[in-house]
Parts: structure tokens; C-alpha cells; sequence
């Protein structure tokens, strides 16, 4: 069955993500490195992961399954997802693919030594209205798509 992943610590979309889920009855778990409060809904699930910093990646990589899809805007995890055939969705709405995962990984890798340099400070710009519309047009389309191809993952 269709599986949603979201890596939640830092996830801006959970509401999103229940949202669509819930229209479309799938599950959702949740991974984090400490508990949070999630709805009391019997397809969602919050995932605890102890361990290294990355604990919550390790998890989501080991369980997500081809054509599920993963929430993160985590790019290192988004590569580990796509190499196990999964969809991934950025945050803001990005899908993640294999034509784009090169590109990104590379940026994140410059912007990296920009920071360890002190060239560039700060993270991203925070999340706007139009990034969670974006994201909830991504991931409703995302989950029409793999239904479409492969009807017995969502049933």
C-alpha cells in the first residue's frame, strides 16, 4: 500500500500531509529523533528513532518501499529515497528526481563550504503561502500519478 514518509523534525507540512493523506486514505508515519504530538488518527504513525544525527534518515531509507513517497527537504535523503525508487517532495513543493538530484546535491555541497567559509550566513528563507500551495499541489499529483501507474500500491 501506498506509504507516505514524512522526516519530521523539521517539517513545515504535516498538516499538509495529513490533509491529503486523510482525502486519499493513506497511511503516514512520521520520523523523528523526539517525540512530538500528532493527531490521534490510526493511520498515523510517529516513528521515535535514538541514535546519530542521522538516525530519522537511516529508518525512512531502510523502510520506504518503490513508489511510496518521502517528505524532506533533507537532499542527501531525498538521493538515498530516489535510489530505492521512491517519490520524494521537498518541502516547498520541489519533487526531487532523478534528473534534478545531481543538480541539488551539488548546490548544497557549494552553498555548504559557502557557509563553512563564512561567505553566506543563514538557512533558507522561511516557508510562504504559495511554497505550501505548491506543496500541496505536488503531493496531490504525486499520489494521482503512482495510483495511475501502479493501481494495486494504493489499494
Amino acid at each position: 500500500m501506498l506509504h507516505i514518509f514524512v522526516d519530521a523534525d523539521a517539517c513545515p507540512v504535516k498538516q499538509e500531509v495529513y490533509r491529503v493523506a486523510s482525502r486519499y486514505s493513506l497511511n503516514v508515519t512520521l520520523v523523528a529523533n523526539s517525540w512530538m504530538r500528532v493527531p490521534n488518527e490510526p493511520w498515523i504513525a510517529l516513528e521515535v528513532v535514538e541514535g546519530g544525527f542521522d538516525a530519522a534518515d537511516d529508518w525512512i531509507v531502510e523502510h520506504v518501499q518503490p513508489h511510496d513517497i518521502a517528505v524532506t527537504a533533507d537532499i542527501l535523503l531525498a538521493n538515498r529515497c530516489l535510489k530505492k525508487d521512491a517519490r520524494v517532495i521537498g518541502t516547498t513543493g520541489k519533487p526531487f528526481t532523478e534528473n534534478n538530484i545531481g543538480e541539488a546535491v551539488a548546490t548544497r555541497d557549494l552553498l555548504a563550504v559557502l557557509r563553512d567559509t563564512g561567505k553566506i550566513t543563514g538557512g533558507p528563507p522561511p516557508l510562504q503561502k504559495r511554497d505550501r500551495s505548491r506543496f500541496l499541489q505536488q503531493l496531490d499529483e504525486v499520489i494521482q500519478t503512482i495510483r495511475r501507474k501502479h493501481p494495486l500500491k494504493s489499494s
